[in-house]
């Protein structure tokens, strides 16, 4: 068993107390929120901070509701929401159903009784050459994320290519979410969309300090949503291909698609847009629509090899995943 390192643990009750712990503390501290990430990167020696400070007492990050914001709706979420929460809400379920879904197969039930939305957002970037213990990475000489200067995915890369594991991330950026952040320089909104950069090493927008407080909604009359995942085990594993699929419908005897999104995860650091999604033509049979979604995503999506598992396989399981979702969608 690992054990974990020594640290000095914090519980601030309010975000203002967390925030200028942050401030303080800076890059010796880490933030925990459920646990269920950081814990086991501090195990391994990924993660040794100084300081912890912990999230998860404070009543500002939780709740779910639908609130009125001019002329919309808004179904408004809180970063500490415990993703359990968000897989059973009816709510959720009525609103972002491809939010519920992506929360409800995070992990096993333990994972998703304590794990968040907000640290599912910000989850650490996973590869098969990272996630190992010291002893692992060391002989092996290390790695560009963590001590260590060489990509063994891309031979000579120059950049970490770790994949992005969050399962909530891909249905956020289908569903247009907002993410609502809050640190030392005040608040500001960030589309999900815009949260992740292309870099394994630190793949989001958060400035040093900075919490996710909230994420928002906008329920949109038509719209339909689904999640599929791709993994070795029906629980507990991580992503080796995730999917959320959002469509804009009109008609009732016959539903037809009017405009859809696809996001595809677990390839690189950043969750991917399939472009082919934006040729989708108003009144598109819901055949049509799953048939080109489906090819689209297939002749951009190339995973890498950088969790375990057959990269061919995983791209084969692309269209066939997506046409799922899609599909499911139709009734």
């Amino acid at each position: 068993m690992l054990p974990l390192p020594v640290f000095d643990h914090h519980r601030p009750r309010t975000l203002s107390a967390a925030l200028d712990l942050l401030a303080r503390l800076g890059d010796k501290a880490v933030v925990l929120a459920g646990g269920t990430d950081v814990l086991p990167n501090m195990k391994h020696g990924l993660v040794e901070p100084d300081h912890v400070v912990s999230i998860a007492g404070i009543d500002e990050l939780r709740g779910i509701s639908l609130d009125r914001e001019g002329d919309d709706d808004k179904l408004v979420l809180g970063a500490g929401a415990r993703l359990a929460e968000i897989e059973s809400s009816i709510l959720v379920r009525r609103v972002a159903p491809a939010l519920a879904e992506a929360a409800g197969q995070v992990g096993g039930p333990h994972h998703r009784a304590m794990g968040t939305l907000g640290g599912n957002i910000c989850l650490d970037t996973r590869c098969r050459y990272y996630n190992q213990t010291y002893f692992w990475r060391k002989s092996l000489g290390f790695c560009l994320k963590k001590d260590g200067t060489v990509c063994h995915v891309v031979r000579g890369g120059s950049r970490c290519v770790a994949a992005a594991s969050n399962d909530t991330a891909p249905a956020l950026i289908a569903l247009d979410a907002d993410l609502h952040l809050l640190g030392p320089r005040g608040a500001r909104i960030v589309a999900a969309h815009d949260f992740y950069v292309a870099d394994g090493i630190k793949n989001t927008v958060l400035e040093p300090g900075e919490l996710v407080v909230r994420v928002s909604i906008t329920r949109r009359p038509g719209r339909r949503s689904s999640f599929e995942k791709l993994r070795r085990r029906n629980a507990i594993d991580f992503p080796l291909l995730s999917i959320a699929v959002r469509l804009d419908v009109s008609g009732v005897e016959t539903p037809r698609v009017d405009a859809a999104d696809v996001v595809v995860s677990a390839l690189g650091a950043r969750p991917r847009r399939v472009r082919a999604a934006s040729n989708v033509r108003p009144g598109t049979p819901f055949d049509v629509a799953a048939r080109e979604l489906a090819e689209g995503a297939y002749a951009e999506c190339k995973p890498l090899p950088n969790v375990d598992d057959d990269t061919e396989w995983r791209r084969e399981m692309v269209p066939a995943l997506v046409e799922r979702a899609v599909t499911r969608l139709e009734g």
